[in-house]
């Protein structure tokens, strides 16, 4: 069995990482004994219809805490507002110190091609920051720095939201974890993002939102012979690892 590993699922949203990839965290954790954190870009400023954004945020960063809780994890907030993630300085400072304080060795990001901006945006940055983190001369100018990376971490893309990109195109992923044993945990962590469930009836027209989870799991399970699933893709360009070291770690590679 290989040696634990800090995995680091960075997001753009609060119950982000719930729909996409905390099956795999909870697996990853219970049999390879990993450590997990979970990093947003925003704590959800305008996922409400009626509260302001002040409100919102708050009660959505108390639910990303009780979500993370569940598997132990550390907690982030990068301190973007929704829909105003952009790829300048002070952002890609702030993304670049989570890896660090996160002592990331494998990330989970959303996917670079997807239906909406924010998780694109977040895509395109964690990818910058996994290859600075390591870097001695991108200093974060944080007021409590932590240490360089000591290597470019793996760097894995979750599916985009029902794995089409934002032409309506289906996107084939590299391969599916089998989240079946672990289905409930993740319908714990999700059921903790309550306020998210008016919201989505409202702008997203998607009702029973637990139910859409479950359902998409069980669309990605059938690519494995499985009841659930989660899809991943793996960055694998020059100066990144490029073994399936999520696979490795659940003894499936």
């Amino acid at each position: 069995m290989p040696e634990p590993k800090t995995v680091l699922a960075f997001m753009a949203h609060p119950d982000d990482v719930e729909f996409l990839c905390a099956g795999t965290l909870a697996r990853l954790k219970k049999e390879a004994g990993c450590k997990i954190a979970i990093a947003t870009a925003t704590s959800g400023d305008c996922g409400s219809a009626e509260l302001r954004p002040e409100q919102i945020a708050r009660i959505r960063h108390k639910e990303a805490l009780a979500a993370a809780k569940i598997l132990d994890a550390d907690y982030y907030c990068a301190g973007c507002m929704d829909l105003q993630i952009f790829n300048d300085r002070g952002t890609f400072m702030r993304f670049v110190e989570v890896l660090r304080k996160a002592r990331a060795d494998v990330v989970i990001t959303a996917a670079p091609v997807d239906y909406m901006i924010d998780h694109e945006q977040t895509s395109l940055i964690v990818r910058a920051a996994t290859f600075a983190a390591p870097i001695p001369n991108v200093p974060t100018e944080d007021v409590d720095p932590a240490e360089i990376l000591p290597g470019v971490p793996h760097l894995f893309y979750a599916d985009p939201l029902e794995g089409k990109d934002h032409f309506g195109r289906q996107i084939e992923p590299d391969f599916v974890v089998d989240i079946t044993s672990v289905i409930e945990t993740k319908e714990r962590m999700l059921a903790c993002h309550d306020s998210q469930r008016a919201w989505l009836r409202s702008h997203h027209g998607m009702d029973q939102y637990i139910i859409s989870m479950k359902e998409w799991s069980a669309e990605r399970g059938k690519l494995i012979g499985k009841p659930y699933g989660e899809a991943f893709r793996q960055h694998r360009g020059h100066a990144y690892p490029s073994d399936n070291v999520i696979l490795k770690l659940l003894g499936e590679g």
